[in-house]
């Protein structure tokens, strides 16, 4: 969050921030979420060094020129050009050392865009015939369904029958597919892709997915039991701790 004069808090200032649902769905016996800080890379490294693993966590719009697209409507979905290069510096980090990275929302999208792919700018104008997949009203109450690849990963953990649901909270998503990326979930009402796994690591150690399931979490809210998605990132995360070891 930039400056902003009409903010109580910290009006002047630049925040990183966590939001809360994150740091529940990650923190587990033994294992801390920690908040990488924008501080100068002398500093930034040696952190990330001692990390294990990296969860990219929603939030704002890409801007279309880390894509290299222009925007289609002048002045609209601009996104954030100074967060999406120090994310994507991060990612880069992240792919070099082969540490699991878990992408969410905006991380998903990250993720597309960093093999190569690019954005739907927003959904609405580009698909017509698609769903509506973001209201600021309902938020994560908004819900579709998701459909499984045959074989796939997710679908073997959820199995492939037709009443998996989760929440909707994007008016951006994938338009053309990253190098090396293969389609773990779509939409089951408009074919928009919604999960998304690294094919040259092991499987599910790079995932990304278009919905929250931090935000469902132990809710039991009738969508997709999201405690899958942590157990399997940590497992990742623990078998890395073992190998480098």
């Amino acid at each position: 969050m930039y400056p902003d004069p009409g903010r109580l808090v910290f009006g002047p200032k630049t925040l990183n921030y966590l939001e809360k649902d994150m740091a529940n769905f990650v923190c587990q016996v033994g294992v801390l979420p920690v908040l990488i800080p924008t501080v100068e890379d002398s500093f930034l490294y040696p952190i990330m060094d001692q990390l294990d693993g990296f969860v990219f966590q929603g939030g704002t719009d890409l801007s279309p020129a880390s894509y290299n697209e222009k925007p289609i409507i002048p002045g609209k979905w601009l996104g954030d050009p100074t967060r999406d290069a120090y994310e994507l510096k991060l990612m880069e980090y992240a792919f070099r050392h082969e540490k699991p990275i878990l992408a969410i929302c905006r991380g998903f999208q990250l993720l597309n865009v960093f093999l190569g792919g690019t954005l739907y700018q927003d959904i609405a104008t580009q698909r017509p015939d698609a769903i509506l997949h973001r209201d600021a009203d309902a938020y994560d109450h908004l819900r579709h369904g998701v459909s499984f690849p045959t074989n796939s990963l997710l679908g073997d953990i959820y199995g492939h029958d037709s009443g998996c649901i989760v929440n909707s909270v994007h008016h951006q998503g994938v338009k053309d597919l990253g190098s090396g990326l293969e389609v773990l979930a779509t939409c089951r009402e408009d074919g928009l892709v919604e999960a998304v796994s690294y094919t040259k690591s092991t499987p599910g150690k790079v995932l990304g997915v278009q919905w929250h399931p931090e935000f469902s979490y132990q809710k039991h809210d009738g969508t997709l039991e999201s405690g899958k998605i942590i157990e399997m990132f940590l497992s990742h995360v623990k078998e890395n701790l073992h190998a480098s070891h």
